[in-house]
């Protein structure tokens, strides 16, 4: 028999028994997560780190896991690491499977109405300072037992952690685009404001900003596209030279005179607001969830407290 043929029965033995082996060692996500994070990492030291174990503890995950599905995943080349064929075919059926089984785990507890366990979600920098204290606290008053995991990054990141299944759900700058994958659920409405240091100029036009210069969120930023696209339905053509993601720095350069930028009206404070006639400009922050998968008792609880503190309609 050609060795491609026989490769590819083996593969698919592999698979075939991976769900057996899991449920004969009753769910356990070590082995899996182990072998995503060392392949993610592309070390066993880093792996190791992340997973908050010992590098032989890794070490032992890995071979047991190669031994269960009888193949190498892994080749070791110095200090660097890399998939072999088996472990790249199994790379996105690992995911699958370990996204499968959370959801069941989720799904039998939330046979249960006790609101409790881990709840992880991911929010930006600027609502965690502007927004989300209350939300929180509330939170954490009506529901003690739930165990908080939030990770501060960008609304882009978040999305993309909410599309992989790395989080339950997300409070961040939604995409003004939209999304055909993701489930949106509008919480805010935050207006935006041209702003300057300069007190002297209160009013501006498009044209007129686009000769000065300026300091924008980073054009990855929804926030940043939100500012370009402005310009551009207006037949201006705006070229910041420079930016950055993060607001509350955005606020300081302006302060000291760097530039005029777009910011939350919420943190104009003492900056001087242009006004720009013909030109409202704003985002929508909000809850981002993945329909495909099924929320914790201590999701649900959330998005009920969240949906209290949002903007009337």
């Amino acid at each position: 028999m050609p060795l491609n043929i026989m490769k590819q029965i083996h593969y698919f033995y592999i698979f075939d028994n991976l769900f057996l082996f899991y449920l004969r060692v009753a769910m356990n996500f070590s082995d899996l997560t182990t072998f995503i994070a060392v392949a993610e990492q592309a070390s066993f030291s880093k792996a190791a780190e992340l997973l908050y174990i010992t590098q032989p503890a890794v070490t032992k995950r890995v071979q047991m896991l190669e031994n269960n599905l009888d193949c190498r995943l892994f080749d070791r080349v110095g200090k660097r690491v890399y998939l072999t064929e088996a472990g790249r075919t199994l790379m996105p059926q690992a995911r699958h499977i370990l996204t499968c089984l959370q959801d069941v785990q989720r799904q039998l507890r939330n046979l249960s109405t006790h609101v409790a366990g881990p709840l992880h979600l991911a929010t930006s920098h600027h609502i965690g300072l502007h927004r989300l204290a209350p939300v929180l606290r509330a939170f954490r008053r009506a529901y003690p037992e739930v165990q908080l995991n939030i990770t501060f990054d960008d609304s882009e990141v978040a999305h993309e952690m909410v599309r992989q299944g790395d989080i339950e759900l997300a409070v961040v700058t939604l995409n003004p685009a939209g999304d055909s994958v993701l489930h949106y659920t509008t919480t805010w409405h935050d207006p935006l404001r041209f702003v300057s240091a300069d007190t002297q100029r209160k009013s501006a036009t498009l044209v007129e900003l686009a000769e000065m210069p300026c300091v924008l969120p980073g054009t990855s930023t929804y926030t940043g596209r939100i500012v370009l696209e402005t310009f551009a339905t207006h037949g201006v053509d705006l070229q910041p030279a420079m930016s950055t993601n993060f607001l509350e720095t955005i606020g300081m350069l302006v302060h000291v005179g760097l530039g005029w930028s777009v910011l939350p009206e919420s943190m104009a404070g003492n900056l001087q607001i242009i006004e720009v006639e013909g030109v409202s400009i704003y985002r929508t922050l909000g809850c981002v969830t993945n329909p495909a998968r099924a929320l914790s008792n201590a999701a649900e609880a959330f998005l009920s407290i969240l949906e209290r503190h949002a903007d009337p309609m």
